[in-house]
């Protein structure tokens, strides 16, 4: 049996919470700002809208990526409000945590009439 991790456990439910006050059918970036409202409620420590350096080869680029939610060394959380997940954001998400060097990811897609529906959990 897999043991439980607190930290995707209190982001879990914390979006939960979010979905069941807000809903589905909105843009992204307002589950953004009530997921990051609902963290604060619950005293979660976290960095959102983290922009990592880009890194190619050894060589520093001037471009970066960004992470919505960014637990260091714990957690990477991809926001999506999409009709359907597709490879593409899964994909997303396991290259977000391969850079930032997290063994965790969880991808959260708002559009579900239930959240439990539009959660996927990732371990490298």
């Amino acid at each position: 049996m897999e043991e439980r991790d607190p930290l995707t456990q209190a982001v879990i439910g914390a979006a939960i919470e979010v979905h069941k006050h807000m809903g589905p059918g909105l843009l992204e970036s307002v589950h953004q700002a009530c997921l990051e409202c609902e963290l604060r409620l619950r005293g979660v420590e976290f960095q959102s809208q983290v922009k990592l350096p880009l890194i190619y080869k050894g060589q520093k680029l001037d471009d970066y990526f960004v992470l919505d939610f960014y637990f260091p060394s714990k957690l990477v959380v991809e926001l999506k409000a999409v009709e359907k997940v597709l490879g593409v954001h899964e994909a997303q998400l396991l290259t977000n945590m391969k850079l930032s060097k997290c063994p965790v990811g969880l991808l959260l897609n708002f559009n579900v009439p239930v959240l439990k529906d539009g959660m996927k959990r990732f371990v490298l």
